[in-house]
């Protein structure tokens, strides 16, 4: 046996020995060719993309669907910049990924070497750590950190530069310590008097309501979220990645609204408990609910006050915070609270339920979304990818599974092409249940050429087009500040996505009537195969959420 081992091997041989890293998402390079060959000698899986944005949206995605770390590997350059967008994603929605990038020999800096930049400077304000690694010894001190950063506090991209100088050299195995990776239980708690004081707001609260985000999703409160909620009886709400921390089922939740029930209840609401969720533009920065008591919690102490001072802050993991908050709360029966505020945002969606109960030529987008709910229901993973699209994929699909129903677009970047990345990525941590993406016609032209990946590797997604032939959220915003005559770039024309897949080796079907919508979707999952179903829905339809991105700009 050799008692020498390469920069490149050193690095694969860490990440499965040390961090359990079975899967890395990539695309090759000549200057991680080294890393590669090593993921292949330790049997790591590699799924490589056709675009780096890809390959950093689904190590994103695998964070979220599997609450381990995500891996991405790119090569310098033109690699590294081409996964900028994932990068950044994964920064604003707070998830962890270790972003391992190539670089330029070390020796040729400043001679105007093949693809050499400072890539460490472009990336540091989108990660919460970043370094290139000079010496092939010190690989897996540096990956510890990595690991170690991505996952702690509040978590976050990182990203680590490692130059062929490193990863093509052999290096003596006695030479490297290899690090044990540890993980500590310590974490920051709220005081007695803060959480005594929250838990006599909420026990005095009238209407109280209880709105998790992606920290709640992160945090591992599988009992203590439950626990909590069916002790004080208040209804809730889970967005982003929180959303499946607990079923959409559940009685006390008001998912099934959609976009309307949380923004009906904000503004009726005494108590709001905000969990591991920012007060960003989704929710009008706090101004939706000026009269509501605020308790706030949060990984984060910078988040606590941020655009709407909290009347009590709980630092915080959520787990924990939960866990000490449920023996100081009273049993509570808000039912009527429930059912006051569901009558209230159904009068708001009748005509939405009637849209989604009735067949209609052209398709409503509603309609295709609740036949899509009709074929998989509850036990499924859906995505929501697009503008319009993402809104009527949040009111109409409901699952039973955490992290059932993602809108990756809905995140502070609000970043499209999102759809196909999310959608692989979960397919292959949940090879055993349906994975649909709901995708807009122009989201799906981001990272189409996925589904070459996805033929390749065998990941069976399905996905539908809502295809209304715009970019649709832009051109209905334009009609009504510029003028339908005066619409600019925002009209794409019918497409036949589906003979691209086809054409790639999945299955593809066109579906333009409403009779025709279930069996081209059952074909599809009958064919086994990547597929994609390409729906023409009405073009002159404008979602709830294009009013509100429409008046939030005129504004100035």
């Amino acid at each position: 046996m050799s008692k020498k081992i390469t920069g490149g091997h050193l690095v694969a041989k860490y990440m499965k020995e040390i961090e359990n890293v079975n899967t890395v998402f990539t695309l090759s390079g000549g200057h991680i060719e080294n890393i590669l060959d090593g993921l292949s000698e330790y049997n790591i899986r590699t799924i490589d993309t056709r675009h780096e944005q890809a390959a950093a949206m689904m190590a994103h995605a695998w964070s979220i669907y599997t609450g381990e770390t995500g891996v991405c590997l790119v090569t310098a350059g033109p690699g590294f910049t081409n996964a900028l967008t994932g990068i950044a994603n994964a920064h604003l929605d707070c998830v962890p990924m270790v972003v391992l990038s190539g670089r330029h020999p070390i020796r040729d800096d400043l001679t105007g070497a093949l693809q050499e930049m400072n890539q460490v400077d472009m990336v540091k304000p989108i990660t919460k750590w970043c370094a290139t690694c000079y010496d092939p010894r010190r690989i897996p001190e540096y990956l510890s950190i990595a690991f170690r950063e991505a996952s702690t506090g509040r978590p976050g991209p990182v990203f680590l530069e490692l130059p062929p100088d490193i990863l093509f050299v052999e290096v003596e195995k006695d030479a490297v310590k290899m690090p044990t990776r540890r993980m500590h239980n310590s974490s920051t708690h709220p005081g007695e008097d803060e959480l005594k004081e929250a838990a006599r707001i909420i026990n005095n609260a009238k209407k109280p309501l209880f709105l998790g985000g992606s920290g709640t999703g992160m945090s591992c409160c599988t009992l203590s979220l439950p626990s909590f909620i069916e002790k004080t009886g208040m209804p809730f709400s889970l967005i982003n990645n929180g959303r499946g921390a607990m079923p959409d089922n559940h009685p006390l939740c008001i998912n099934d609204g959609g976009f309307n029930s949380v923004m009906t209840a904000l503004p009726q609401a005494d108590v709001i408990v905000a969990v591991g969720i920012r007060f960003n533009w989704v929710l009008q920065h706090g101004r939706l609910f000026p009269d509501a008591k605020v308790i706030r919690v949060d990984i984060d102490p910078n988040e606590i006050d941020r655009n709407r001072r909290a009347d009590v802050g709980l630092v915080g993991d959520v787990n924990d915070v939960l866990n000490q908050l449920i023996p100081l709360v009273d049993k509570k029966d808000h039912k009527k609270w429930v059912k006051d505020l569901r009558n209230a945002y159904k009068a708001f969606m009748t005509t939405e339920i009637e849209q989604r109960e009735t067949a209609s030529d052209p398709i409503h987008p509603n309609r295709l979304v609740a036949k899509i709910q009709e074929v998989f229901g509850e036990d499924a993973y859906y995505v929501a990818d697009g503008g319009d699209t993402t809104y009527f994929g949040l009111a109409g699909l409901t699952s039973s599974r955490k992290a059932g129903m993602l809108a990756p677009a809905g995140s502070l970047l609000g970043c499209i092409g999102t759809g196909i990345p999310f959608a692989l990525a979960g397919k292959i941590a949940n090879p055993d249940k349906p994975v649909i993406v709901l995708n807009g016609d122009g989201s799906f032209g981001f990272n189409g050429m996925e589904f070459d990946t996805a033929v390749r590797h065998n990941i069976p997604i399905i996905c539908v087009v809502n295809n209304d032939c715009a970019w649709g959220m832009i051109k209905h915003s334009q009609e009504m500040s510029i003028g339908a005559d005066r619409c600019t770039c925002s009209e794409l024309g019918m497409r036949h996505y589906e003979k691209m897949v086809e054409a790639l080796g999945g299955h593809g079907e066109l579906v333009t009537k409403d009779e025709d919508i279930i069996p081209a979707i059952q074909r599809a999952i009958d064919s086994g195969k990547p597929a994609c179903v390409n729906v023409v829905t009405d073009p002159t339809v404008t979602s709830p959420a294009t009013v509100t991105f429409y008046q939030n700009l005129s504004d100035f």
